[in-house]
């Protein structure tokens, strides 16, 4: 009987988180997504550098119309907050829904991998943040100006078409980049962003 209520209470508090966000994750979606909790997790927890308490998490598996920005509690396991993010448009491939990735300069490409959220700057999108790449798919985002920014023509809500395309950069709505700005600059260390497919 212990080792049954020690199965219901690892299930209902690992799938629970999903279904009290109203997330409507696929099985494959769920899977990803543990899967680069876990890894960012042992990054974290490696160097004390990084914010221990929430991380940032992009999958670019899900359709650009939809959620797949999450704000990510570590320590409660939870999703606190999600929207639309747009990928960039040297990502696109003649199959709508299949995405290529690329790290090259001027590919206007997405780049997978995990980013340190960086110091904030003004520029032409208003304030914005600046990414390092923390893997060899991504070390290139300083060199690219791959900065994470809002952007007037990205949904506030989620929508059956898809959004507008960057070039290369993590592009959210207005409103969602005030929500994310308040957490990254109440942060004393580095916030994670990890984009995956």
């Amino acid at each position: 009987m212990k080792i049954f209520n020690l199965i219901l209470f690892f299930a209902v508090s690992f799938f629970g988180n999903i279904k009290e966000n109203n997330n409507s994750f696929t099985a494959a979606e769920l899977e990803r997504f543990n899967e680069q909790v876990t890894e960012v997790k042992a990054i974290i927890n490696t160097k004390s550098n990084y914010n221990t308490k929430i991380a940032f998490f992009v999958d670019m598996k899900i359709k650009s119309g939809k959620n797949r920005f999450f704000v990510y509690d570590l320590v409660n396991e939870k999703i606190i907050d999600q929207g639309v993010v747009a990928h960039g448009s040297g990502s696109e491939t003649k199959i709508k829904g299949e995405l290529k990735f690329s790290n090259e300069p001027n590919s206007n490409s997405t780049s997978l991998g995990r980013y340190s959220i960086g110091k904030s700057y003004n520029g032409m999108f208003g304030k914005s943040y600046r990414l390092s790449g923390l893997d060899q798919t991504n070390n290139n985002a300083l060199k690219r100006a791959i900065v994470l920014h809002p952007y007037s023509a990205v949904p506030e809500e989620e929508q059956d078409y898809y959004i507008s395309n960057s070039h290369g950069c993590p592009m959210v709505s207005e409103n969602f980049f005030k929500r994310l700005e308040k957490i990254i600059d109440n942060s004393k260390s580095n916030i994670i962003l990890n984009v995956y497919y």
